[in-house]
């Protein structure tokens, strides 16, 4: 193994993990917080996508913006941030000898904002919230559509950078009582992944973030049981549609969560595998098809994605639910099974090059639980046989979990209509 991982809480309460990587020469500082739209109410949806514009408008030590990406900018850095459903991250890359300067940024600007400029972050807001609606402003985005049908009325539904209405009204107040209960030492982990050495980290990290306010670890409401067959479309007259169907899963550290990686790696892990190529390369109906799995620490989705032509979408979806049949009737050869599994352990192996990928598996998931050494990671998949693919593809691939959604031109609904509603015998 060309890394080594440690693990410290500090006394502060904030947890770091270090990841020493000698063979490399960059470096990560990452912040991860357990705080994102899954744990906002309607009245204050978009407030941690809001607080994250806000930290880069300056901290009590580097008041000014410009210099304070300036200075990160000057050690190789370039700051960022990330807000998503269930969590947030900030990071910078940065050269190693200037690993003290990115963690003394960092840790200034999560500890001690200066929450500035608040109407003007708004403003900036709404504008990209215009590519998630039309003219009329109904949402036309399709992850933000399938999440409401997933989850109702739980939160995991509600949209990451909240709506016009809920932006707007949202006050200073709301913005400090969330950093507050949020930005605290037990719902944050802290990752150093590069060619440095842990007890330095651990010393720099505990003078930038000495700041931090204490409290715990938030926990919130699991999202309710898989919904009933659905479809929903919102007509845009638009060249393409564009549409997701959707099957409720499991929590990434449920037990059939790596036959599910696996599968999906069937269906979609280059031009040469399921989908591409049948839809694509062979057949020409679609501009574009993927398969994706979405796990959080409590729930998941498997979502099949595409683009294509109005006239098309019929035989599309057609399509993309006769090669989920052939998973479930057990035609998947050994060769392809192999195939997924050595994909899965380069991918694994390649991490090892990537600073930022190990942050986020041995930091990032600490958020939720303990992460999984790589070595057990890779016997987890080397354990998954064939059958444990036909049956997770009977559990879960089935008509009566299917959530399909679409937007685009009038005449594509009633031929994707008539392809979900033939789940039943496609998918048998």
């Amino acid at each position: 193994m060309s890394f080594r991982v440690f693990k410290h809480r500090l006394p502060s309460g904030l947890t770091c993990v270090t990841i020493e990587t000698p063979h490399l020469h960059s470096a990560v500082c990452a912040v991860y917080v357990r705080v994102g739209s899954r744990h906002e109410s309607q009245r204050t949806n978009g407030v941690s996508h809001l607080l994250e514009h806000l930290f880069f408008r300056g901290s009590k030590r580097f008041p000014d913006s410009v210099r304070m990406n300036a200075a990160v900018e000057a050690v190789g850095g370039n700051l960022n941030g990330v807000t998503m459903r269930d969590s947030s991250y900030f990071y910078t890359p940065t050269h190693p000898d200037g690993l003290g300067v990115a963690l003394s940024i960092l840790g200034d600007m999560l500890t001690r904002p200066r929450l500035v400029h608040l109407e003007t972050e708004k403003k900036i807001i709404l504008e990209e919230m215009l590519d998630e609606v039309d003219e009329k402003g109904r949402d036309i985005d399709v992850d933000n559509l399938t999440k409401a049908k997933l989850f109702g009325e739980h939160s995991l539904a509600l949209k990451i950078a909240g709506t016009p209405k809920s932006v707007k009204r949202l006050t200073l107040a709301d913005v400090r009582r969330h950093f507050e209960t949020h930005y605290v030492a037990g719902n944050m982990v802290l990752g150093v992944a590069g060619p440095v050495r842990t007890d330095e980290v651990l010393e720099r990290v505990d003078r930038a973030f000495a700041p931090i306010g204490r409290g715990p670890r938030v926990e919130e409401q699991p999202p309710p049981a898989a919904t009933s067959p659905h479809f929903h479309f919102v007509r845009l007259e638009e060249s393409q549609v564009e549409f997701r169907l959707t099957f409720p899963t499991v929590a990434e550290d449920h037990p059939d969560a790596m036959a599910l990686s696996l599968l999906r790696r069937v269906l979609d892990d280059g031009l040469s595998s399921r989908l591409p190529h049948n839809i694509v390369e062979k057949r020409g109906l679609a501009y574009s098809i993927a398969a994706t799995i979405e796990a959080f620490h409590d729930s998941g989705s498997f979502d099949l994605d595409g683009a294509c032509a109005p006239e098309q979408a019929g035989a599309v979806v057609r399509e993309v639910l006769s090669t989920l049949s052939t998973l479930r009737r057990g035609r998947i050869s050994p060769d392809e099974l192999r195939r997924a599994k050595r994909r899965f352990e380069m991918h694994v192996d390649f991490m090892q090059d990537a600073p930022g990928d190990l942050c986020g598996w041995f930091a990032g998931t600490e958020l939720f639980r303990a992460a999984e050494s790589f070595d057990d990671r890779k016997a987890q998949a080397r354990a998954v046989r064939l059958d444990d693919l036909v049956r997770v593809a009977r559990e879960y691939l089935g008509p009566e979990r299917l959530v399909t959604v679409a937007v685009g031109p009038r005449e594509a609904k009633r031929p994707m209509e008539r392809a979900v509603a033939a789940a039943a015998r496609l998918l048998r």
